[in-house]
Formats: C-alpha cells, structure tokens, sequence
C-alpha cells in the first residue's frame, strides 16, 4: 500500500470545529507538523475537508 506524508502549513485558530478535530484525527495539530499515513480513501476524504491547511505528498515504497 502507497503511504502519504501530509503535513499542516497553516493554523487552525479560527477554523470552524470540523475542521479542527480533522486535523487532530490526522494526528496534527501545529504548523510543521507532519504525520505518515497510508494512502486510504478515508485519508484522502479527511485530506480533501482541510486541503487548505495542509500539504500532501506521495512517498515511494
């Protein structure tokens, strides 16, 4: 399986609650921070609601 390192560019001070507790369920939660997770469509659902505040990349096996 494909893995995808996303990682937050912006705050989430001021966003609306869903997007907030998106972040935190993609184990983020600071500008920088950055998290490895597999390339699943429930990831990439999650990704799409906050694709504002964060970066996507995808990683080679």
């Amino acid at each position: 399986m494909s893995k995808i390192k996303v990682t937050q560019i912006r705050s989430i001070i001021d966003r609306p609650k869903d997007q907030k507790l998106t972040i935190k369920a993609l184990g983020l939660g600071r500008p920088n921070w950055e998290k490895i997770h597999n390339d699943t469509p429930q990831i990439r659902g999650m990704i799409k609601k906050v694709t504002h505040l964060v970066i996507v990349e995808e990683l080679k096996d």
